[in-house]
């Protein structure tokens, strides 16, 4: 059975699918609900268990914030993105995914506490519990 943490970021990848986008190690984790650890070890780890309990999902979307691959350019994720249109470069002798920052979801940013609050009452109402 699937960790809520794998549960969460394979929606989010489900997303990231729908919308042709890649993702970020932080974006997706805290999208997700928790820090992406030291080095994105807790979202490389979380990754590791989408791939096995939803083999289906793109997995290789998910990339550390700066676009680099962990592998060489002739890794499995290189050559997955690769095929499914994006560039690969090298950029201070790392693999990085081109105009990555281009091509990373954004999502809406949650409401504040203050905007989601009871709307304002008209002045003129008064509320029952507070008739006299």
């Amino acid at each position: 059975m699937a960790s809520a943490r794998a549960q969460e970021v394979a929606e989010l990848l489900w997303e990231m699918k729908r919308a042709g986008k890649l993702g970020k190690f932080t974006t997706v984790a805290r999208k997700a609900g928790f820090a992406p650890g030291a080095g994105g070890r807790t979202i490389t780890s979380v990754i590791a268990n989408v791939r096995k309990d939803f083999p289906h999902l793109q997995w290789w979307r998910i990339l550390p914030d700066d676009g680099s691959l962990e592998k060489d350019k002739d890794g499995e994720q290189a050559k997955i993105l690769e095929e499914n249109g994006y560039e690969i470069v090298t950029k201070d002798k790392k693999p990085v995914v081109k105009k990555f920052e281009e091509n990373c979801m954004t999502w809406p940013e949650p409401e504040s506490p203050e905007a989601s609050a009871a709307p304002e009452q008209h002045p003129a109402f008064t509320p029952p519990s507070k008739r006299k």
